[in-house]
């Protein structure tokens, strides 16, 4: 009986249309026990995210690679220029090698620094009342005040609530292991802040070699103008911390994974139940 209980509870919990079809059951749940069904949807929804993260890594994910900083995309924007250019040719930088090593190392760091948001959500989780989890449930976000009147129903309503309640945390739990692991040597043979020291400076050498040569031009005049074009393109980067833009891009991602769990659930959560969660019910409830 426990065992069907809570399998209602954690459709209930992420689909209320599917809730819908039983009102019996339903009536005979109070609100805490739903809420308590949601924490636990929440809690291997979460786990799962984090799971997938570490499973298939920043880097081999489209959507969640973390690329260059603003500041530097000016390398991925001229680098094709590079072999079009006399001068640039001259300087001898293999600057595609150096962008590759660099965009590995540093989506490694978000990998294994991803591991540390598993308390942090959690925590987040088990504080959450039961007021602010029947709002969730209704595809509200009681973390920014709305009502079910006033705003649409959001349908990854869980996941702006853990964004507004573990962003701050998650960045100042973040910061320390991505400083470290942005040091570490993790299996490529260089860290992630040598290879963008080293991918800075060979591109800054292209830019310096194309400043001096502009700035000859302006007194003999021999570039053709195509050269010209190509050389005023590479201007210098000056370095830029990775810490700061590296966790704020490894919480993204993060949180775009919790997003797509809780969209799994709510569309479809008696196969989630099934695919998902596992022996979860017996770990939880028992046999009986």
């Amino acid at each position: 009986m426990k065992k069907q209980i809570f399998r209602f509870l954690l459709v209930c919990s992420l689909g209320f249309s599917a809730c819908e079809l039983l009102p019996t059951a339903k009536d005979s749940l109070s609100s805490d026990d739903i809420v308590k069904g949601l924490r636990t949807a929440l809690e291997v929804g979460t786990d799962s995210s984090v799971d997938n993260i570490l499973k298939k890594g920043y880097y081999n994910d489209k959507i969640l690679k973390i690329i260059l900083p603003p500041e530097a995309k000016v390398i991925e924007d001229n680098i094709s220029y590079i072999g079009q250019s006399d001068v640039l040719k001259v300087v001898g930088v293999d600057l595609n090698s150096c962008l590759n090593n660099f965009l590995k190392s540093m989506n490694r760091a978000a990998d294994s620094a991803s591991r540390q948001a598993r308390p942090i959500l959690k925590k987040s989780i088990t504080d959450l009342s039961i007021n602010d989890g029947l709002t969730i449930l209704q595809g509200q976000n009681p973390a920014k005040g709305t009502t079910k009147s006033t705003i649409a129903f959001d349908s990854t309503a869980a996941t702006n609530y853990l964004i507004a309640t573990t962003r701050d945390p998650l960045i100042i739990a973040y910061k320390q292991p991505i400083d470290n692991e942005l040091n570490k040597d993790l299996g490529l043979g260089f860290s992630a802040n040598n290879s963008w020291s080293v991918l800075i400076t060979n591109y800054n050498k292209l830019a310096n070699a194309a400043e001096i040569a502009l700035t000859a031009d302006a007194i003999f005049p021999y570039l053709t103008a195509s050269e010209r074009d190509i050389l005023r393109k590479f201007t210098v980067i000056n370095q830029i911390t990775l810490g700061e833009y590296v966790t704020g891009k490894a919480l993204d991602g993060l949180f775009i994974k919790v997003g797509e769990q809780e969209r799994n659930i709510r569309r479809n959560p008696w196969k989630w139940i099934t695919d998902a969660v596992g022996d979860i019910l017996t770990k939880v409830f028992g046999q009986k």
